[in-house]
């Protein structure tokens, strides 16, 4: 088969990239490298540097493509309430630019890489793709309208759609930005450089950590699953995780010790998130097989970052 996959030199797009060549497949790859690394990609993926936003350059790639995966976004929840209208002209705008391109090539499958974000506070749990939406940030905003707007052009127009809401994906290659970065390889890090893990608020929120080789098997599972088209699913673990949890696992698989701070003064965000996976397993066959523990164990092994750190 021949794959698109925007943002695909970013932490999700390189790992599904370098799945599916392995896999056999052609696999073309844009990505504006905002944070992505085009050197994760296998030599395999005909890459190329673009803005999503760029009609003519995805009509070019477009071309005898029979499924898109669309990863480009902003992703960070804090910058969001800093730069709304970016993560609205990225997230949003991206996602119709690239329906109209597909749109006017005839591309028959798109699978949009969404968020648990999207949930936000909710009285129960695990959350269930059915439960109303409550985001509570511009990303989580910007998100919500991208899954309205593949559903709705695809319904308009005959393209099939797959939403894809996937929880804290973590992993080897994940982007550490200098500002507001993602809690485990920030966790991690820290731990081995003998610094401070600094935990907002009393560290009992939970969240459904993710690995990404689980998410990739879902992500490959939707390009080809029937009767798919349309439906919204979700994409964890099922296993939910308090950050103090998370604090106490990251110390046992680096084997330090490092002060651990509880910072009451910064929002810890909602206070419960776990996936329920019933539409999962009925529809993609998907069953994570990595825990916690033993996919932080594999992010320090194959992160050459962390590896380095290790040896020091």
């Amino acid at each position: 088969m021949n794959f698109l996959i925007t943002g695909a030199a970013g932490f999700l797009g390189s790992a599904l990239a370098n799945a599916l060549v392995r896999e056999g497949h052609l696999v073309r790859g844009l990505d504006d490298l905002s944070t992505g690394d085009p050197k994760a990609l296998s030599p395999e993926v005909h890459f190329t540097r673009g803005d999503v936003n760029d009609r003519p350059r995805l009509w070019t790639l477009l071309q005898e493509v029979d499924v898109v995966y669309h990863l480009a976004a902003r992703v960070s929840v804090p910058e969001s309430v800093l730069y709304p209208r970016e993560y609205n002209a990225v997230n949003v705008g991206g996602t119709v630019a690239l329906m109209e391109a597909m749109r006017d090539v005839g591309v028959r499958r798109v699978i949009l890489a969404s968020s648990g974000a999207i949930y936000g506070e909710q009285a129960e749990q695990p959350l269930r793709e059915e439960m109303r939406p409550n985001p509570r940030s511009p990303y989580a905003v910007s998100k919500l309208a991208a899954e309205y707007y593949v559903r709705t052009i695809g319904e308009l127009w005959g393209i099939e759609t797959v939403c894809l809401r996937i929880f804290n994906a973590y992993g080897p290659g994940q982007h550490l930005p200098p500002s507001h970065p993602p809690v485990i390889p920030y966790f991690l890090r820290q731990a081995l450089r003998n610094g401070t893990l600094v935990v907002h608020g009393d560290g009992s929120q939970t969240r459904d950590y993710v690995y990404v080789d689980d998410v990739v098997s879902a992500m490959i599972a939707a390009a080809t699953a029937p009767g798919v088209n349309g439906l919204v699913i979700n994409v964890g673990s099922g296993v939910e995780t308090s950050v103090r949890e998370l604090v106490e696992l990251v110390l046992r698989v680096s084997g330090t010790q490092p002060q651990v701070l509880y910072n009451s003064q910064v929002s810890a965000g909602v206070a419960r998130m776990v996936a329920d996976l019933s539409l999962a397993q009925k529809k993609l066959n998907y069953r994570p097989s990595i825990s916690l523990e033993q996919g932080l164990r594999l992010t320090l092994q194959r992160d050459p970052r962390f590896r380095e750190l290790l040896r020091a």
